[in-house]
């Protein structure tokens, strides 16, 4: 199975690696990294000191120290906003048109390149308004899902977006390719989600058992059967629980292409999927400060245009 978690090597060190760098050991513990990589991988934030992320290549280390190597399968070269994800920005929020394959925040394999560490390297460079930034979180998605994102980066706009989701006021629109088409054009999906603290996979429970209610309309909105029948599902989040997309067309029956942790077929007509196909295509929000009604939308990225992937 791909990207359900960071790999992780674990080592201790012993009175003979007193005054050694840290990237010199990395390299020389771990069969697998040479200490170039050991140097990029310290340096977005894969290796953590007794618990505490580092980002020294030169640290000298100590006897009895434990050292965590995490590795996830993205590039280690970080991730930088293009200006043409920006979609909208002004004093109070950002919206980007996020990538698939960018953690939204970090995680213990790094904190460099993740798209909470490319803002701050975006707003630290933005002085138009005459003070700094400040990054707050609203909104997530998964590392593979791609498309609209909004974060506040101003203190008295932070608590308004909040409370939109929290609320439910804000609209959130996904589309999704899945095999076959499903039975029924247009409907809802209504469970209630709990984490199998096992496998970490999102499931449907008795009301009752422990999870959290989930709603998610659906609806067909195209249907391609040359080579092989697929379909563009639009799925708006009534709620926003975790993989709720995801489990919900699992259980019906329709995993997301690429989606192989919830049942999805990584290949189909000769073509193959490296993410869960699953995109952010539209969000509805209030302004925070204006309490202008606004939206802003994400063409669907190429790797789910069916008449590109499926050529005639």
């Amino acid at each position: 199975l791909k990207r359900l978690a960071a790999m992780v090597e674990r080592f201790k060190t012993g009175s003979s690696d007193q005054g050694r760098r840290l990237d010199v050991f990395v390299s020389d513990m771990s069969s697998s990294v040479s200490r170039t990589q050991a140097r990029k991988i310290i340096d977005i934030g894969g290796v953590h000191i007794d618990g505490r992320r580092v980002r020294k290549a030169g640290l000298i280390l100590e006897p009895d120290q434990q050292i965590e190597l995490y590795r996830d399968d993205a590039p280690l070269d970080p991730y930088r906003i293009e200006p043409d994800q920006i979609l909208f920005q002004d004093e109070y929020i950002i919206v980007i048109n996020k990538p698939s394959g960018v953690e939204t925040q970090p995680t213990p394999a790094r904190y460099k390149g993740t798209l909470y560490e490319a803002l701050q390297v975006l707003l630290k460079r933005d002085r138009r308004f005459g003070r700094r930034l400040e990054i707050g979180m609203a909104q997530r998605l998964d590392r593979d899902t791609s498309g609209v994102i909004i974060f506040s980066i101003h203190p008295s706009a932070h608590k308004s977006l909040t409370a939109q989701m929290q609320l439910r006021s804000v609209k959130k629109i996904y589309e999704g390719l899945v095999a076959g088409r499903p039975k029924r054009e247009s409907g809802t999906y209504r469970s209630h989600l709990l984490r199998d603290r096992r496998t970490g996979i999102m499931r449907s429970v008795a009301m009752g058992g422990g999870g959290k209610e989930a709603i998610t309309n659906f609806r067909v909105s195209e249907t391609q059967t040359y080579p092989i029948e697929i379909s563009l599902i639009e799925l708006e989040l009534i709620t926003g629980r975790t993989h709720q997309n995801r489990a919900h067309l699992s259980e019906a029956g329709y995993p997301l292409l690429g989606d192989i942790r919830y049942g999805g077929s990584p290949a189909l007509g000769g073509c193959r999927f490296t993410r869960h196909c699953l995109h952010s295509s539209r969000l509805d929000v209030m302004h925070p400060h204006s309490k202008k009604h606004m939206q802003f939308t994400a063409p669907l990225p190429g790797d789910m245009d069916m008449k590109r992937l499926f050529k005639r």
